[in-house]
């Protein structure tokens, strides 16, 4: 679909359509970021956009309720947890006089277009005002409430949703609004209590969120690498009692002195009955005696500031919500837009719903395999992966290979590296290899820092930032001869490296020695791990999510600050190389005016107009700007150059300041999604190495000298792919560090659309609709 022409959407106008968007169902992280959206997106193309207030019940309530916003009205609530406009649960709409009610309501301000940002409840009982609009508004008119003319020009009602629920409970949909945020409460809550739990030798239940969805639960084990996981799509095997104590025991005699449980709300046994985290802990005290304590997160998870993630989700969504409103037809079904892998999709709602609900009768009937794949392609690869790295088999059932693996870490530092170590090692050592680490990079390698790595060695790493084993950014060329010596002493038959654009570089390098060194002829695979998500071949690498998220909090904190001081703009200097992906993404998430990045050339020109626009800017409600740079996105316009510009050209109308982001962005905790992301892909990437090991193992060697054995492993829109690092050398631009071709540059529009500018949007890559069953089974999603 990539060589259709592109169809902009200024040719979609909203002129003469009037939008309501409202928030229904429980509150989730990053509805306002769908919220602000949706009203200036649609305000861009010229639509009415209304807040419904309190959900459903503002509604029906109508008066107050239901009002004209303008593009002010969303400013600085981005950055704020929950829904501004709030969200009631309504009994009322549940009723026909209620909807006859809300209906009335919508035609006298002329609104047929609804935004619906909720849960799965909330969705169905939109589609069901759907289905009944025209017949309402004829009971109306016979009423005497409307006339005739009114029933012919609101003949339709077109209804699109967003689904916004931290459980990530609906099918369909790679990742809900407010998943992720709901994550990093989970994982900032987990790694406090590892610290205290540290100490102690202590064993701690947590019980989070998900009364019909283990999702939250799963992941955050994953990310966590909690000992046990209970969840109600995959309850244990009889008798779990019993094996669930030997693992714990097991674990303490193997020094670890913490034990993490983590038990969905709605954990159940195969008989149905539920499994409460008070259960679990008498289990733990009675059979073994530990120290446990219980801890119940509750609303904790829906609070705070939405995560970097979910605000670009968000915004991507409520755009997209209203190209989907524009483009509808009475005879297009009410749909959902959402994201699968990175790519934006539209699917029937009812659709959607219907298979939610095939999952909840499937658990009810006892059919537990069959609700975990009809959770989908991302859940399932979640439990697999998590039953692969949390038990070590004993060594007597462990296969021998005699195969030996060496992984090591290249480039800069990203938060990541060490749960995709972690996940090489334990899924090595379960394929029989014997594991390697390499310390500080190739240059350690030719020194000869290698050693044998144990399963318990990685314990806990998956929670620790920068690069445990240790990074450089040298290239072997110059070591090639030592690095050949250290694989033929160890007899290291397959590489995994885990890095950056050095790291890519590098295997060029040694994919080119085999000619002169038999020694290179293994198999050898790249997983990106760069904060600057730079690496050809991946639409993301480990770190970028986390130095996102870093950029995000500094930004907030930023605009607080201008905003206390009315009429300051603050110009701030992220990382990235020559990649402009943190600048946009960052400014994306932050709500900037600007974002000046070396893909996307500007001129003197683009900076006086953005000065004007930030004049302009100055005399609404909203005084203060925020601008981001790239930091080698044009050698001439340095950030002080940039600054000094603005100042004198603000001068009287707003004084300026500026911050350089520096190496906060490659330190820090790793993200949920950098955990996770760096585990999965990681996994993936040591089950090809065994599966290449295998095929080029002939007469007691590995023998592999062909450019498909030589690979890196990329998230391409919906897939995970290994390319042969030959074939990518023409996807990229060498002086630079960067791919020719990045995904992301699509979404530049988006953010000036949201800053106020006037651009054009290509819209052709927008979802068609497509059906849900459709939604290919093997991929791994961008949305983790």
């Amino acid at each position: 679909t990539m060589d259709h022409q592109p169809k902009f959407f200024e040719n979609l106008s909203g002129t003469g359509k009037a939008i309501g968007v409202l928030t229904s169902g429980g509150d989730a992280q990053g509805m306002n970021a769908a919220v602000r959206a949706v009203v200036r997106m649609g305000i861009y193309v010229k639509a009415k956009v209304y807040f419904v207030y309190e959900g459903y019940q503002g509604m029906v309530d109508g008066g107050d309720n239901i009002v004209e916003v303008s593009w002010e009205s969303v400013s600085s609530i981005l950055q704020v947890g929950g829904t501004v406009i709030g969200s009631a649960r309504c009994k009322s709409f549940r009723t026909h006089e209620g909807r006859l009610q809300a209906a009335y309501n919508l035609v006298q301000r002329g609104i047929t277009n609804l935004c619906v940002i909720g849960g799965d409840g909330s969705l169905t009982g939109a589609n069901l005002f759907r289905e009944e609009w025209s017949g309402l508004l004829e009971e109306l008119a016979q009423n005497g409430k409307i006339d005739a003319e009114a029933v012919k020009k609101y003949a339709y009602l077109n209804i699109v949703g967003m689904v916004g629920s931290i459980d990530n409970d609906f099918c369909g949909t790679d990742m809900t609004i407010g998943t992720d945020s709901a994550l990093h409460r989970i994982i900032e809550v987990v790694d406090a209590i590892m610290t205290t739990a540290q100490s102690h030798q202590r064993t701690f239940v947590l019980e989070v969120m998900g009364r019909h969805c283990g999702y939250l639960a799963l992941v955050s084990a994953l990310a966590c690498g909690a000992d046990w996981v209970f969840i109600p799509e995959y309850p244990p095997e009889e008798g779990w009692e019993d094996t669930m104590c030997v693992k714990l025991s097991q674990n303490r005699a193997r020094k670890k002195r913490l034990n993490i449980i983590i038990v969905a709300e709605g954990a159940i046994d195969c008989h149905n009955k539920p499994i409460t985290s008070e259960k679990v802990k008498d289990l733990v005290v009675q059979r073994l005696g530990f120290d446990t304590r219980v801890t119940i997160l509750g609303h904790v998870q829906r609070g705070g500031t939405p995560s970097a993630f979910d605000r670009i989700l968000a915004s991507r969504m409520g755009v997209e919500a209203v190209l989907a409103l524009l483009e509808a037809t009475p005879a297009t079904p009410a749909c959902v837009v959402s994201l699968s892998g990175n790519q934006a999709v539209r699917l029937p709602l009812m659709e959607c719903v219907q298979m939610t609900q095939e999952v909840q009768k499937a658990m009810d009937e006892g059919r537990f395999l069959e609700a975990v794949r009809l959770r989908g392609r991302s859940f399932e690869n979640n439990l697999n992966t998590y039953k692969l790295l949390s038990h070590k088999k004993p060594d007597t059932e462990l296969p021998k290979s005699n195969f030996n693996v060496a992984v090591l870490n290249v480039g800069a530092p990203a938060a990541g590296m060490n749960a995709a170590v972690r996940a090489a090692v334990r899924v090595g050592i379960t394929e029989g290899h014997k594991m390697f680490a390499v310390i500080d990079g190739f240059e350690g390698f030719a020194r000869g820092k290698i050693k044998e790595i144990s399963w318990g060695d990685v314990g806990g790493w998956t929670g620790q930032g920068g690069s445990i084993l240790g990074t450089k950014r040298t290239l072997p060329a110059k070591y090639l001869e030592k690095i050949a010596e250290q694989m033929r002493t160890n007899n290291i038959n397959a590489l995994m490296v885990i890095g950056g654009f050095e790291a890519y570089l590098g295997l060029l390098e040694l994919s080119t020695a085999r000619e002169k060194y038999d020694e290179f002829c293994v198999p050898m695979v790249m997983v990106p791990a760069t904060v600057s998500n730079n690496v050809p071949g991946s639409d993301f690498s480990i770190g970028a999510d986390t130095a996102l998220n870093t950029i995000t909090d500094t930004c907030d904190r930023i605009k607080q600050s201008a905003s206390g001081t009315k009429r300051r703009v603050f110009i701030i200097e992220t990382m990235g190389g020559y990649c402009g992906y943190l600048a946009n993404m960052g400014a994306l998430a932050a709500g900037a005016d600007a974002a000046y990045i070396f893909e996307e050339q500007f001129d003197i020109r683009e900076l006086q107009a953005n000065v004007e626009h930030l004049t302009e800017k100055m005399k609404t409600s909203i005084q203060r700007g925020l601008v981001l740079r790239n930091e080698n996105c044009n050698e001439n316009y340095t950030t002080d150059f940039i600054y000094q510009l603005y100042s004198e050209e603000g001068k009287g109308v707003f004084d300026c300041r500026k911050n350089v982001l520096g190496h906060m962005q490659q330190g820090g905790a790793p993200s949920p999604f950098d955990r996770n992301f760096g585990t999965k892909i990681s996994a993936k990437a040591m089950q090809w190495i065994s599966n290449k090991l295998k095929e080029t193992y002939r007469k007691g060697k590995v023998f592999a000298n062909t450019d498909d054995s030589v690979c890196l492993l990329g998230m391409r829109r919906r897939n995970l792919v290994f390319q042969p690092v030959s074939e990518l050398k023409t996807e990229t631009d060498f002086v630079h560090r960067i791919p020719k071709e990045q995904w992301w540059l699509k979404l530049r529009p988006l953010m000036k659309i949201l800053a106020k500018y006037k651009t054009s949007y290509d819209v052709s890559d927008s979802g068609q609709l497509e059906h849900v069953a459709m939604l290919p089974k093997e991929a791994v999603p961008a949305a983790i």
